[in-house]
């Protein structure tokens, strides 16, 4: 059985978390972490692939974003406790999470923070661990637009948040060349990628999603993701795998690698000539190895 719908969860605190369920409804169950700029909807994305591996993925709007209550003054380590809450309201005992780019850092945050009776595997799929080592300690490594914006969320937080407004109104006024802004900044595996229709507009859809409420969301998450996260590395209760190009012009494999070097038994798959889409790429891979950790607990 095949489902891609909209679930609004209540969490007891009042706020909701906005999620999209696709795949095998009754499966075993990931919590995938969107990207940034994206939302709950990048699940589309994957739909086929968790239909093939018998899962019931779910995306989650991180808060403020999407259709998501937002959280001021949310910490990076407080969204464990979230997803943990989710699961409970769900009536989900056992889980994999997964996080794709900007997603990467809170599937990390899962790690830290959630049982290992409860979460049995956290994958990390080409993530921005740029706060992971101390604040913004990946700029010498990243990309030239990853470089300013986390220099501008250190320095001067005004230009950042002008930053993403400007990000909002391209993706929701001019999509098309955002689309093209995108892919000129990737390299050819991601390309042809994005240059698939179906692949373009499903991004397109989750993109703006994400600015539903406007930037606050998104400049929030981002902010979180350059400051230090302030997570032992050596301490992390359950297993993390890490996905990764090695051709990935958006987030390197330099940022990522020393990150997973410091967590005790980690799994790393690098990808030979994948970029930043390793995702779609490599989904049945990425997903059949939750399906195992998840049978194995």
């Amino acid at each position: 059985m095949t489902t891609s719908d909209d679930l609004m969860v209540p969490l007891p605190d009042g706020r909701t978390l906005a999620c999209c369920s696709v795949g095998n409804a009754s499966g075993p169950v990931v919590f995938h972490n969107h990207g940034g700029p994206s939302s709950r909807l990048e699940v589309t994305l994957i739909e086929a692939s968790a239909t093939r591996a018998g899962l019931r993925v779910i995306g989650v709007d991180r808060p403020g974003i999407g259709r998501s209550t937002p959280h001021p003054g949310r910490s990076l380590r407080q969204w464990a406790d979230d997803i943990r809450a989710l699961a409970d309201q769900l009536g989900v005992r056992t889980f994999a999470v997964t996080g794709w780019s900007e997603g990467g850092p809170w599937a990390l945050s899962c790690a830290a923070g959630i049982p290992a009776d409860r979460l049995k595997l956290a994958v990390t799929i080409a993530g921005g661990s740029y706060g992971a080592l101390g604040d913004n300690w990946a700029a010498p490594m990243q990309s030239p637009a990853d470089r300013l914006g986390g220099w501008l969320c250190l320095h001067l937080h005004p230009g950042f948040r002008l930053m993403y407004d400007a990000l909002e109104w391209d993706a929701l006024h001019f999509p098309a060349q955002y689309l093209k802004q995108v892919q000129a900044a990737v390299n050819g595996y991601d390309r042809r990628w994005f240059g698939d229709p179906d692949v373009g507009r499903l991004f397109l859809d989750a993109t703006r999603e994400c600015f539903r409420q406007g930037s606050a969301g998104l400049v929030e998450d981002a902010t979180l993701l350059y400051r230090n996260w302030g997570i032992d590395w050596s301490h992390i209760p359950v297993p993390v795998s890490f996905w990764q190009g090695d051709d990935d012009h958006l987030v390197p494999a330099a940022i990522n690698r020393p990150v997973a070097d410091a967590i005790p038994g980690v799994k790393w798959h690098g990808v030979a000539g994948a970029g930043h889409c390793v995702l779609l790429g490599e989904a049945d891979a990425i997903l059949a190895e939750c399906k195992a950790a998840l049978a194995g607990g």
